[in-house]
C-alpha cells in the first residue's frame, strides 16, 4: 500500500509537470501498475446496518466528506467496481432518464444502471458543494492540486476501512473490507429482495 501511495503521488506530480509544460504529457500513464497482495481471501459480509453506520460517521459538511459519502453510497447501492468509480465522468450521468451509462473498465462492456434518488442527491451535493473547480471530467477527483482523477484504486479503497473503524465495526483480519467488498453486500441484498440471479449477475458482471 505504501508503494501504491507513492506511485499515486508521483503520478500527480508528473501530471502537474505536464500541465506546466516542464515534462512531456502522458508520463503518468506509463508508470508501472502496483499489485497489492491481499492477506485476506474472503470479503467482509457487510450488513445493511453496518453500511448505514459507516455512512453516518462521514462528515458531510466537509468537501472531502461529501465526496467520500457519495463514493461509498454509489458503490454500495449500484455495485460499481473501484475502477469504474474512478473513471465515472459527469457525462455518464443522464439526469433526465435517471440512468448512469458506462463502459466497464475491466470487461469493456457497456452497462446502464438506474441513477437512484439517494445516489443522485449525494452526487449533486458533492458536485455543487464540495467538488473543486477543475477541468477534469471525472465525477470524483482528488482534493489537492491539480484536482485530477484518482491515480490508484488503493487511494479510494482504503477510505471505507477508515470509516468502518470510526463507526466501531470490527472486521476479521482474514477478511477484505475494501470498497470491492460492498459488491457482495449488494448481491445479498438483491437476492433477499427477490431479484432473480440473472438480474444480479447483469448488475455485478
Amino acid at each position: 500500500k505504501t508503494v501504491a501511495d507513492s506511485r499515486s503521488h508521483l503520478a500527480d506530480f508528473l501530471t502537474y509537470l505536464a500541465i506546466e509544460g516542464v515534462a512531456p504529457a502522458g508520463l503518468a500513464d506509463r508508470l508501472p501498475p502496483v499489485r497489492h497482495v491481499r492477506h485476506g481471501s474472503d470479503p467482509h459480509p457487510w450488513t445493511a446496518e453496518e453500511i448505514r453506520a459507516v455512512l453516518a460517521v462521514i462528515d458531510r459538511a466537509s468537501a472531502t466528506g461529501k465526496r467520500d459519502y457519495a463514493m461509498i453510497l454509489t458503490t454500495a447501492r449500484l455495485g460499481l467496481r473501484i475502477s469504474d468509480l474512478r473513471h465515472l465522468e459527469l457525462g455518464d450521468l443522464d439526469w433526465r432518464s435517471k440512468t448512469i451509462t458506462i463502459v466497464q473498465h475491466k470487461t469493456g462492456r457497456a452497462l446502464t444502471l438506474p441513477l437512484l434518488d439517494d445516489v443522485g442527491w449525494a452526487i449533486i451535493d458533492y458536485v455543487r458543494g464540495g467538488r473543486p473547480q477543475t477541468d477534469c471530467p471525472k465525477v470524483f477527483v482528488k482534493h489537492r492540486h491539480p484536482f485530477n482523477a484518482f491515480g490508484s484504486a488503493s487511494s479510494i479503497g482504503s477510505r471505507l476501512s477508515r470509516y468502518a473503524a470510526r463507526a466501531g465495526i470490527i472486521v476479521d483480519p482474514e477478511q477484505v473490507a475494501g470498497m470491492h467488498s460492498l459488491r457482495g453486500a449488494l448481491a445479498v441484498a438483491m437476492i433477499s429482495s427477490g431479484a432473480p440471479i440473472p438480474v444480479v449477475s447483469a448488475v455485478l458482471v
